[in-house]
């Protein structure tokens, strides 16, 4: 099996937007039943191949249908296996994560009526029509996660993966870099910061006294570009952080249901909050962020001091690691020593075209051991700051070794041990289960694991 990982929500969306024509031209019938009433419709997989060919048009479309084929079949296996296991999904976790789906195809579509014209359908009946498909998608989710989140891999069984591979079937990777960053934000004039806090007492009073509605006003007044076109919402914000800001959470779990809170100031900006709905050490809350604005001057003065760090990296009065400890104010990458990870391997080391594009054009101006000027960047809180950008390493296009690259074998390793164990699973529990397949798929010689003991 290439590729274990349990089909989510967000893929049936996705097909919803992409493959309704697709879904049409199939006369639909039965492709597979797992268990008592478990059913894959054929019309299902056509749409997930649509969906993959979109974005992979020259796929073997044969091989794809029996791939997807094992993966749906896998999917109502762990689900079977949840239901055996008394694995349990709460509403409140379904709603919760169907409301983070849609909340991100509005992101992409840029507003709710347009997904609801590309789809066809209300924002109600997208999600009454997923229901079912995402509680199950999360029951498997639970399972496959229990059976392989304590998949562990150590140093020597990399080695022995990587000595598995001919020489001449090694990838050859292209050039990598570690780069890393110093981060100050610019200072806040004293004047602005005071115009929105006003501003934003004014919208709490007509929500408050004047009965305005929350979501309408976040609609119209928010600077959070991340919930401002879904009325500010955000669910399954956790008292345990989890990213959010201390002071927001303070104050969220605070509040009632329906309670609107004082005015919080967080680095963000300033912010009031309403409960929507708590679970436990989780709720769903709406909030309304307004930011001081910055001024040409605020920016002289964060460029003015990352010149002095500079200054004093170049003079060897600070290690970059040093300097990043004592002055960032980047949390994130100050928790790595300073150095831009990359998503999928955690490793500082990555390819150039995954960088931030404003980065990567600085890559032909620098050389090792050496720092950029100060530049004005997007943050990705919908803000900007300044930073200067280190270079650690650079690496030539190569055929992939274990000094260079350890942190990618590291991971391809790890995956084929977690499908091994998956396989092993399947080969342990598929007796216990009844599975039949169409006809048409006694081709894909894969299912014959699932099918051996049922014929």
């Amino acid at each position: 099996m290439k590729n274990r990982l349990i089909y989510t929500a967000i893929v049936a969306v996705a097909c919803l937007l992409l493959c309704n024509n697709a879904q049409a031209q199939v006369l639909d019938k039965v492709a597979a039943v797992v268990g008592k009433n478990r059913i894959i419709l054929q019309s299902e997989i056509e749409a997930q191949i649509a969906s993959t060919l979109q974005n992979t048009p020259d796929a073997d479309e044969n091989a794809l249908r029996c791939e997807i084929m094992e993966q749906m079949i896998l999917q109502k296996m762990l689900v079977e296996q949840a239901e055996r296991d008394s694995v349990v999904v709460s509403e409140e976790d379904v709603e919760a994560a169907l409301d983070n789906r849609v909340r991100y195809f509005v992101g992409m579509l840029g507003s709710k009526e347009k997904l609801e014209e590309v789809s066809g359908k209300t924002i109600f009946q997208l999600k009454e029509s997923y229901r079912d498909m995402t509680r199950e998608n999360m029951m498997a989710e639970r399972v496959q996660g229990q059976l392989l989140n304590s998949v562990k891999i150590t140093p020597a069984e990399v080695r022995a993966f990587f000595n598995t591979i001919p020489v001449d079937s090694l990838p050859f990777f292209p050039a990598m870099v570690e780069m890393g960053q110093i981060v100050i934000n610019p200072p806040t004039n004293p004047e602005l910061d005071l115009y929105a806090r006003t501003k934003l007492e004014g919208i709490r009073k007509e929500i408050v006294v004047d009965k305005k509605d929350f979501e309408t006003m976040a609609n119209f007044h928010s600077d959070d570009p991340g919930s401002r076109d879904n009325g500010g919402r955000y669910d399954g914000v956790s008292r345990k952080g989890g990213g959010w800001a201390p002071e927001f959470v303070a104050a969220a779990f605070k509040l009632q249901n329906g309670e609107v809170s004082p005015i919080v100031k967080t680095q963000f900006g300033y912010h009031i909050i309403q409960m929507i709905k708590r679970r436990g050490d989780e709720a769903d809350v709406r909030h309304i962020l307004i930011k001081a604005q910055h001024t040409s001057a605020d920016y002289k003065a964060a460029f003015i001091k990352l010149d002095s760090i500079r200054a004093q990296l170049i003079a060897g009065k600070y290690n970059f690691q040093e300097a990043v400890g004592k002055y960032s104010q980047d949390e994130m990458s100050s928790r790595t020593g300073g150095m831009i990870l990359d998503a999928q391997t955690n490793s500082s080391l990555m390819e150039i075209e995954k960088l931030d594009p404003a980065i990567a054009l600085m890559i032909d101006t620098m050389q090792v051991g050496s720092y950029s000027q100060p530049q004005v960047f997007d943050n990705g809180r919908g803000d900007k700051s300044c930073r200067i950008v280190y270079m650690k390493n650079i690496t030539k296009p190569h055929k992939a070794n274990l000094i260079d690259d350890y942190a990618r074998i590291q991971e391809i390793a790890l995956q084929q041990k977690k499908s091994k164990k998956l396989l092993d699973w399947v080969a342990e529990k598929s007796p216990t289960y009844y599975v039949k397949i169409a006809p048409e798929y006694d081709s894909c010689r894969q299912l014959d694991n699932y099918v051996k003991n049922n014929k």
